[in-house]
């Protein structure tokens, strides 16, 4: 006697759209190349849906998943984000694009895209600074970057885009470099993700730390749709 063979569910077409301080960034199942256009202090959600929906016309995709720069509860932004417009918290994402939409930390959404195994620590160097961290599989987003760090100065003060403009690239490469060592051993992690945007001006790594990429991000996006 044969036994019936469950139905194969279908694996959706994800648009994943990594919203920055700089730029909106966005990239579908099946597509190489991604599309991105400025950001900044006067993109509302409702400025960036419409954005998005303009510029993809021309993709297919069953659901999206969102990176957003500030902390998620719930699948809904907690606090207006510091480097973009407002209404963000409590806009309908959903409704607005007319499909399942999951929403994601962005720096957690690109350490979900970097992760490889143990424990993790993800630091975003972009606009400000993004973290996270994955133990074992769990992945836990945190609100690093408005910790005092020093001189009344936050995390990000110093390692943010204002850090590197006030300090000038040495000095900012510098403090990078102690921080992500700080942060490894009190965290106790395996290995430090250096991604973000800015990662890329940094000339030397500290141990134990290796550099991520914008493209993390976009995995992570569509990871987030997977079963397992």
């Amino acid at each position: 006697m044969k036994t019936a063979s469950k139905p194969k569910t279908k694996t959706p077409k994800v648009l994943v759209i990594d919203v920055g301080g700089t730029n909106v960034k966005m990239l579908a199942t099946g597509q190489k190349e991604p599309r991105k256009y400025p950001s900044g202090p006067t993109m509302t959600p409702r400025k960036m849906v419409h954005l998005v929906k303009n510029s993809t016309r021309d993709w297919e995709y069953d659901c999206v998943s969102l990176g957003f720069p500030g902390p998620i509860i719930n699948e809904h932004p907690l606090r207006e984000p510091h480097n973009l417009g407002c209404g963000w918290v409590g806009f309908a994402f959903g409704k607005a694009f007319g499909c399942p939409v999951r929403i994601l930390n962005d720096a957690a959404m690109q350490a979900l895209g970097s992760y490889k195994g143990g424990r993790m620590l993800f630091l975003g160097l972009g606009t400000g600074l993004g973290s996270a961290m994955i133990v074992d599989g769990t992945l836990q987003p945190m609100e690093l970057a408005h910790l005092i760090y020093k001189n009344g100065k936050t995390y990000e003060d110093y390692l943010g885009l204002r850090g590197m403009k006030r300090l000038g690239k040495k000095k900012w490469r510098k403090h990078v470099s102690k921080v992500t060592t700080k942060l490894k051993e009190a965290l106790d992690a395996d290995y430090v993700v250096l991604g973000g945007g800015n990662s890329k001006l940094l000339k030397t790594l500290p141990s134990g730390a290796r550099l991520g990429s914008n493209e993390h991000a976009f995995l992570g996006g569509f990871r987030m749709w997977e079963k397992s």
